[in-house]
Parts: C-alpha cells; sequence; structure tokens
C-alpha cells in the first residue's frame, strides 16, 4: 500500500472549499492521489477527503496540520490528517457463528484489511482453536444471563486494555451497554441481516421462506445507545425464489453478512466513512 496522509474535512457549505483546500496542498507540493467531496443539500455540509503522496510533501505531516489549521478555522471545519501507515489495532467481539470472524481473519492474514487485531472476545469458547491458530490472544467472557455488567465492564476493561482504535461485533449476540457504545462512537461496527423491522425475534430466516420473501440481505453501521438504529456504513442484498429452502436462504443471508462487514470495515480503515448525524458519507 502506497504511503499516503488522508486530510478528511467537513464543514457548513459555501462557495470556494475545494478550490482553497487544493491549492493549500499544492502549495505544499502535495500529490493528490484521490479526491472526493460531496454536498449535501438538505443539511447544506460539504465533505471531502483527499489523499496525498506521503513523499511529495515539501513538510512533515505535523507541519502540515499547524499550516492547514487557519485555513481549517475559516471555514468552520471540521478535520483530521491521518497516516496511512499506521495500523488500527482492532478488537472483534464474536458469539457462536463463524461465519463472519472467520473471513475478517482470512482477510486480515492475507493482508486485505491492513489493521491488527489485538485480541478477539467471546462469550463462548467455541471459536478459540479457530482464532488462537492465528496467533491472535482468545479472551472468553461469560455471560450471566441474570447479571450480565460484570461481563460487559470486564469486555470494555479488555477493550481498553488492548488500546483498540476500533470494535467490530462479528455476530456478537448481546447488547452492548450505552456507556460502553459511547466510548466507542464512530468506531465500532455490527453487522446482521436486514429482515428487520418485517421479522422481528428469533429465528428470522424462518419468517421469511415462511412469508416468501425475494430479496434477502445485510446491513452494517456503527453502534448507537439506540439498537440497530446507527449510521449505516455498507448494505448488500441477493434474490431467492421460492426454489430456495429455509437452509439455502441463511447460507446465503451469511455470504452477504461476510461480505458486508468486511467492505465497512475496510472503508472505515481507510477512512472512507464520513458520519453528519445519523447518516453517513461513504467514499468508496
Amino acid at each position: 500500500m502506497e504511503h499516503t496522509y488522508r486530510l478528511i474535512t467537513s464543514c457548513p457549505d459555501r462557495v470556494g472549499i475545494v478550490a482553497k483546500v487544493s491549492q493549500f496542498v499544492a502549495d505544499q507540493g502535495g500529490w493528490l492521489t484521490e479526491a472526493n467531496h460531496h454536498a449535501d443539500a438538505d443539511s447544506n455540509w460539504f465533505f471531502m477527503r483527499n489523499e496525498i503522496k506521503a513523499d511529495s510533501l515539501s513538510i512533515g505531516a505535523e507541519a502540515v496540520r499547524e499550516a492547514f489549521t487557519p485555513l481549517a478555522q475559516a471555514y468552520d471545519m471540521e478535520w483530521e490528517l491521518v497516516d496511512s501507515a499506521r495500523r488500527r489495532k482492532v478488537v472483534i467481539l464474536a458469539s457462536h457463528a463463524s461465519h463472519c470472524i472467520a473471513d475478517l481473519l482470512h482477510r486480515w492474514h492475507s493482508d486485505e484489511l491492513y489493521c491488527d487485531i489485538p485480541c478477539v472476545i467471546s462469550n463462548h469458547e467455541n471459536l478459540r482453536s479457530m482464532v488462537e491458530w492465528h496467533g491472535i490472544p482468545f479472551e472468553y467472557v461469560p455471560v450471566d444471563p441474570q447479571n450480565k455488567a460484570p461481563a460487559h465492564a470486564r469486555i470494555q476493561e479488555l477493550t481498553e486494555n488492548y488500546a483498540a482504535d476500533c470494535v467490530v461485533l462479528a455476530r456478537y449476540m448481546q447488547i452492548i451497554p450505552p456507556e460502553f457504545c459511547r466510548a466507542y462512537s464512530g468506531r465500532m461496527i455490527n453487522i446482521h441481516h436486514s429482515f428487520l423491522p418485517s421479522f422481528i425475534g428469533a429465528n428470522p430466516y424462518q419468517k421469511a421462506y415462511d412469508r416468501g420473501v425475494k430479496l434477502i440481505g445485510a446491513t452494517s453501521h456503527y453502534v448507537t445507545e439506540q439498537l440497530d438504529e446507527g449510521p449505516i456504513i455498507e448494505q448488500d442484498v441477493i434474490r431467492v425464489s421460492h426454489r430456495h429452502s429455509k437452509d439455502d436462504l441463511v447460507r446465503l443471508g451469511k455470504d452477504v453478512e461476510k461480505s458486508v462487514l468486511a467492505r465497512a470495515l475496510r472503508n472505515h480503515l481507510e477512512d472512507r466513512v464520513l458520519v453528519h448525524g445519523n447518516k453517513t458519507v461513504v467514499f468508496d
């Protein structure tokens, strides 16, 4: 992966933002390898992501940050300059299901995902051998259904001890407490089927099969205190028909879930997701 700096900005929309930022990059000798921007008409908010060759800049990253600050203040920008060489630490939470975590570990092992995975935390033991085969610590934290608070506190403690930049719920089947959600706001990613709100509760694939659905899908989003209502990062669907059994729906649904989660995490790691309210702009 080419070493770059990612200049991520968002601010109230007005004339001249692209010109000013582009001129700033050029003044530092910056070579743009990618440039994206979007103006949201409803909120009058502007979003921009520029990727700059690191070795093209005439000054270092800290000097760039210092020099860019007056321009950012003039346009009331929310912004950051991110070094692409820094590997984010991604802590994964999982339960029984293996399809999403197996896919993420494979993509990490084959360098498709540029990150470190310092540990996997699970409330069940069945994934231990797969995780440890990859040389990753496996932390077993059982959850008492009658008193979940100690387990949640331990999971948050482990996540902080491993200095996680990001948390991924790879089919982790426990509700995350509000304080944990707040601590990792915009940095905790979940995946689930897209049958909600039509098929609520247990056995959604059976309910969807019984209803004769023609599309099944998955949604990946940032976790918030409102269950399954956080800003959406990625979604996809696959068509099914009367020829497919309930087991076929489960199999196809798992395929969609793991690909959607992997794309969501990759976009997050590459700083392509900008959150505004409960919506996102994703520069893919």
